[in-house]
């Protein structure tokens, strides 16, 4: 009679798809690293991890010591450029953003600009990174999507998830095509809700699903699910916990062969409905391999709990052993891809294909040139829960390019941006925007300031706003980016270089 797995035997498994986050930039603390020795999957790193002192060279060194645990562990981070980036979370990012490079609308220099990410990443030492983001922009009220995705246009967007897999993994970085079967159509955040998609399945085959194909068909090696309802697909089931959507939909006919694994199973689509253990048991059975945890929780505590969870549930006959099996292998199999020779180690875009594209994604309309130092109003909101809190706006590289530029921050409840300009008459006027289309109040501002001086320039870092908004005299960042903001600023003071390459 064949003998059943043993409970250690489990452990061992069930860890192997797992990729928790953790605290610290120098070293995994003493609980992560004994997971790593007994095969924890991979691991997660965060903005927390990123010692600001050391840039680069600090994630090399805290990469290195985690594999000095294990030489096989698969390193991961979320770093898509424009306003989601890890690496410069307190510079912001030195690569323009998904909507600025399918404004150019080269996927050629979209590969470019994703071989100098792979590049990058492969010398800090990570070896998977959660992008592209294959979601069209639906909904213009989406609080999580918007400039994360390189458009609207289905067609549009394949060939630039195309080109962006296919550039980062000459690498061997693997790619992250996010989030499955797409998140754009919902103005709901799957962070703080269970968003619900209700676009009819033959809408999902001919848009949604589109860039997710070419992505496949690219070699794409992890899909990431989101935590949301489609009811086309499945009524009583998120996708993330859906047979009906990982094994029907993307297994068996679009035909993945390669990782899916879970958006942060701490999000609250996830935790605060059916909670991370349970969803991670859910989600294995639907047909996922990597359980992604530790956006919001650093400790062993969440790891063991989902341990336990998933070795009872293998235990009692809720979940196959076959199927346990199955997703640590495909992990395993993702570890010994990433170690392959890349196809092409010299194709990192020579360092120049980010200021490139970001000064082909800039778009300026009526005289922007100033002739003095201005007043910068930079409008601030909240930002999404998936960018965090990083620098953004035109103020600082103004300020550098022109001595005495005045910045000041403006939020809803304050300072009146009219009193303000009271005390600065006779400044150029610059009113830096981001998220209008969600944020009424911005627009508000923005008329109150031209009201007092029209000839005010106004500098839209996200989605262009409604054309009476912009007004006569404006700039179109298509992101929030340093690099883009850089790109503004030469621009405003006449300062545009050529960059070569």
């Amino acid at each position: 009679m064949e003998r059943s797995p043993g409970t250690a035997h489990l452990r061992g498994l069930v860890l192997g798809t797992l990729f928790p986050g953790f605290s610290g930039t120098t070293g995994p603390p003493d609980w992560l690293a004994g997971l790593i020795r007994d095969g924890l999957g991979g691991v997660v790193l965060f903005g927390r991890n990123v010692d600001p002192g050391r840039g680069d060279d600090g994630v090399a060194a805290l990469t290195a010591r985690l594999r000095a645990e294990r030489p096989d562990l698969l390193v991961a981070i979320d770093e898509e450029g424009g306003d989601v980036t890890r690496l410069d979370a307190t510079t912001g990012s030195d690569l323009p953003g998904s909507a600025a490079l399918g404004t150019v609308d080269d996927p050629h220099l979209t590969r470019e600009v994703a071989a100098s990410l792979g590049a990058r990443l492969r010398r800090c030492g990570v070896d998977v990174n959660l992008a592209p983001v294959a979601d069209l922009d639906v909904d213009p009220q989406n609080p999580i999507v918007g400039v994360r995705a390189f458009g609207s246009d289905p067609h549009l967007v394949a060939r630039h998830v195309q080109a962006f897999v296919e550039g980062q993994q000459l690498w061997r970085v693997a790619a992250t095509a996010k989030h499955f079967p797409g998140h754009g159509a919902t103005d709901e955040d799957s962070h703080l809700t269970t968003p619900t998609v209700s676009t009819p399945a033959d809408v999902l085959t001919e848009r949604e699903l589109v860039p997710f194909r070419a992505a496949i068909s690219s070699g794409v090696q992890i899909v990431m699910t989101a935590h949301i309802t489609v009811p086309a697909l499945d009524p009583s089931r998120p996708a993330t916990l859906s047979r009906a959507v990982i094994t029907g939909l993307l297994r068996e006919r679009l035909g993945f062969g390669g990782v899916v694994m879970t958006d942060g199973l701490d999000m609250q689509a996830i935790s605060g409905t059916v909670g991370q253990a349970e969803g991670a048991v859910l989600a294995l059975d639907a047909g996922v391999d990597a359980l992604c945890v530790g956006g919001g929780s650093t400790g062993p505590q969440m790891v063991e709990t989902i341990v336990a969870a998933v070795v009872g549930a293998v235990e009692s006959g809720r979940l196959g052993y076959e199927r346990l099996a199955e997703a640590a292998d495909r992990v395993r199999r993702l570890s010994r891809w990433v170690d392959g020779t890349p196809v092409d180690r010299s194709a990192d875009g020579g360092g120049t294909a980010g200021a490139r594209a970001a000064q082909r994604a800039v778009v300026a309309v009526g005289d922007v040139t100033l002739d003095a130092p201005p007043v910068v109003l930079e409008l601030q909101d909240e930002p999404s829960i998936a960018a965090g809190h990083v620098p953004w706006g035109v103020g600082a590289p103004l300020a550098d390019r022109l001595p005495g530029t005045v910045v000041v921050p403006v939020t809803e409840s304050g300072p009146d941006p009219v009193a303000v300009l009271t005390e600065h008459p006779d400044r150029p006027v610059i009113v830096a925007v981001r998220g209008v289309r969600r944020r009424a109040w911005q627009a508000d501002v923005v008329a109150a300031v031209r009201a007092l001086r029209p000839d005010l320039i106004v500098v839209d870092h996200e989605l262009p706003a409604d054309p009476v908004v912009l007004g006569a005299h404006y700039v179109l960042a298509f992101g929030a980016a340093r690099v883009t903001a850089e790109t503004v600023a030469d621009l405003l003071a006449s300062q545009r270089q050529e960059i070569s390459g």
